[in-house]
């Protein structure tokens, strides 16, 4: 191209030089890139008053353990950063000592102050939450070394806990067969192909049924609910294909009353579990929607107790419905006692996350007593309180005096900074492994960072600079 150039138009063939060819140039842009998103936050990080740590950990397609690390920064203007920290390698074991030392590497290595960490939030796993040995107890050590008066806030990922709630749901009878047909009408290309030409046929509502996986939360619910939309379809379709005998179930009333009652319940979870998930969400707001479901649970239980189905119209279609009432409610008092049992990490801040989210509500004899006056003066104050109807929870509390409030700020950045869930960590885990699948599983655990990190940023690099600076790097090639 350059020898072209100098033929036809030697005037640009300078820029022709300056065109990247080599196979290593997407890399250095992406490492360019990466330093540059990586100062943005060493630099926000410069400001923090508090930070929490979001971890969890997975494997990628060549078996290493990968610990994703997410932070979660405030300022004293009330400034929240969300961002990933880092993505660190286990090569051997992955016990409580071995994660510490990675997090303590990421931390240190960043010059973050171990007196400034508020929480740690993980998904509950054994190697991190352990008591004695666990990744928690020494974090927890190593922040009392640094300042004796700082209590970490340790949580158990809430999209996680309430995914494991559903387990006290005797619901294998219906889950299994549901599984099998899927996977029996799927894991054949002819009969599914058939299949979907037998809904286009008849004209039904689905064009195909969906597969569950165990690691996706939403899924069981989405296929019981396309089953149940489709189980017309599905009876004739088997009876074409002579294997009605393999699922009696589909004829069975009985089964299909309890199978309609599955539907309702993972639907209803469902609603709860896409109300949890995204990015920036406060602590407060997220234990909101699930004090609110288990409100739900008690009142669904004494309205199906009466054979009142109001709200579980799917089994209210069914006749046996009624007889089956009481068992019905049985369950689903059980569903709302392990939703009581579950989250006493969060039961434990419950008041703190009252007195930051509604504070002009607040009783002041029921509060620490280093707030109660602050509190006080708070609620007298009209100015203030029609503030707080108008502006969003963070900047109402950065508008605060901070010689009039210390407390209730200090208590409010601790609030506001805390990770709910493992939710970042889950949704970049699905970046990992279509990035690093068996086709470039020999991409390096450097360069792998460098991609989560960009693909999950809400910072923006200056590209114009860092063309430059490449140009000027790497002129030649």
């Amino acid at each position: 191209m350059v020898e072209t150039s100098g033929v036809l138009c030697p005037e640009s063939q300078g820029k022709f030089e300056k065109i990247a060819l080599s196979r290593r140039t997407v890399t250095r842009r992406v490492e360019l890139i990466d330093e540059h998103i990586a100062s943005q936050i060493n630099k926000k990080a410069e400001c923090f008053q508090l930070y929490s740590l979001a971890l969890d950990e997975s494997n990628d397609v060549k078996d290493t353990a990968q610990l994703l690390i997410f932070i979660r920064g405030i300022n004293d203007s009330f400034e929240i950063t969300e961002e990933f920290l880092s993505m660190e390698s286990l090569k051997g074991t992955t016990r409580g000592e071995d994660l510490y030392e990675k997090v303590s590497a990421a931390i240190e290595t960043r010059k973050l102050p171990w007196s400034k960490l508020a929480n740690v939030t993980t998904d509950g796993s054994p190697n991190l939450t352990g008591k004695n040995v666990g990744l928690l107890k020494r974090i927890q050590d190593k922040v009392k070394e640094e300042n004796p008066e700082q209590d970490v806030i340790f949580l158990h990922c809430i999209i996680h806990q309430e995914s494991l709630c559903k387990s006290v749901l005797q619901f294998s009878h219906v889950t299994n067969p549901v599984v099998k047909l899927v996977n029996f009408i799927r894991a054949r290309g002819l009969q599914h192909r058939q299949f979907i030409a037998f809904l286009e046929e008849t004209d039904a509502d689905h064009q195909d049924l969906l597969y569950h996986s165990r690691v996706r939360w939403l899924s069981l619910g989405k296929v019981f609910q396309r089953v149940w939309d489709l189980k017309e379809e599905i009876g004739a379709f088997l009876e074409f294909v002579g294997k009605s005998d393999e699922f009696p179930e589909l004829s069975d009333q009985n089964w299909l009353c309890d199978f309609a009652f599955a539907v309702e319940v993972f639907s209803h979870l469902n609603e709860l579990n896409v109300k949890l998930q995204g990015k920036d969400q406060f602590v407060h707001d997220m234990y909101k929607h699930v004090t609110a479901f288990k409100s739900k649970l008690a009142l669904f239980s004494r309205q199906v107790a009466n054979a009142s189905f109001t709200h579980f119209t799917t089994l209210a279609t069914q006749k046996e419905a009624t007889q089956y009432a009481k068992k019905y409610s049985k369950s689903l008092e059980d569903l709302y006692k392990e939703f009581s049992r579950r989250f006493s990490d969060f039961e434990n801040i419950e008041k703190s996350l009252q007195l930051v989210s509604c504070p002009f509500s607040q009783n002041p004899e029921t509060v620490p007593p280093e707030v109660q006056l602050e509190l006080i003066d708070l609620q007298s104050d009209s100015t203030l309180k029609e503030k707080f109807s108008t502006l969003k929870l963070n900047d109402f509390y950065a508008s605060l005096n901070e010689a009039t409030f210390p407390n209730l700020r200090r208590t409010a950045q601790k609030m506001l900074t805390l990770f709910g869930s493992t939710y970042l960590c889950e949704q970049t885990f699905s970046v990992m492994n279509i990035n690093k699948d068996r086709h470039r599983s020999r991409l390096t655990d450097q360069h792998l960072g460098s991609i989560l990190r960009i693909a999950t940023t809400k910072l923006t690099p200056d590209l114009d600079a860092l063309a430059k600076q490449g140009d000027q790097q790497h002129c030649s090639h």
